[in-house]
């Protein structure tokens, strides 16, 4: 797939980080403009409209979770402990589309609620074949959600709301324990 324009994703980018540092209201075309250095006539060349720019965000989700499918499932250490282990939020690209995603979704946004039922979905799909059954599925996907929300508390605090390296292989052997089939 060619890479989009540079200057459609710096509107995107821009997008993103005014939904979620200020929220979805607060991200007006002209916001987003002015945040990505554009004119007007720029981001609308791209993106038509609010609800454009938010689609735009939402194919940026989905083909970044299409991207971390692909690693989880060549990742050496397997599935499940790929995705407990990526649970714990980095603000990496990744994250930063599901942020942004879930507070379009907060904000009423039926398509970004849809898009992140369905990227859930569409995980879970990759772990299903590697756990012995439905509670165990369950365990990693709801101990995954606990890990990211937890994380997203305070990422850039000294406090350490996540197990690290040695705790978090701990907690991942313990699920693969508890989950294998």
């Amino acid at each position: 797939m060619p890479r989009p324009p540079l200057a459609r994703e710096r509107v995107l980018d821009a997008f993103e980080s005014i939904v979620i540092e200020d929220g979805e209201r607060a991200a007006t075309l002209e916001a987003t403009a002015r945040a990505a250095g554009v004119s007007k006539g720029g981001l609308l060349y791209h993106f038509a409209s609010k609800d454009d720019l938010a689609a735009g965000l939402l194919e940026r989700l989905d083909a970044l979770t299409t991207t971390d499918l692909e690693r989880m499932s060549s990742a050496e250490e397997g599935p499940v402990a790929y995705y407990v282990r990526t649970s714990v939020m980095e603000d990496d690209a990744l994250d930063r589309a599901l942020i942004a995603a879930s507070r379009l979704a907060q904000g009423g946004s039926a398509p970004a609620a849809d898009a992140l039922r369905r990227n859930r979905d569409r995980w879970a799909d990759s772990i299903r074949p590697h756990v012995r059954d439905a509670a165990s599925l369950d365990l990693v996907m709801l101990l995954s959600d606990g890990l990211y929300f937890n994380n997203s508390l305070d990422v850039h605090g000294p406090e350490r709301l996540v197990p690290r390296s040695d705790e978090l292989s701990e907690l991942i052997a313990l699920v693969l324990r508890a989950t294998a089939p």
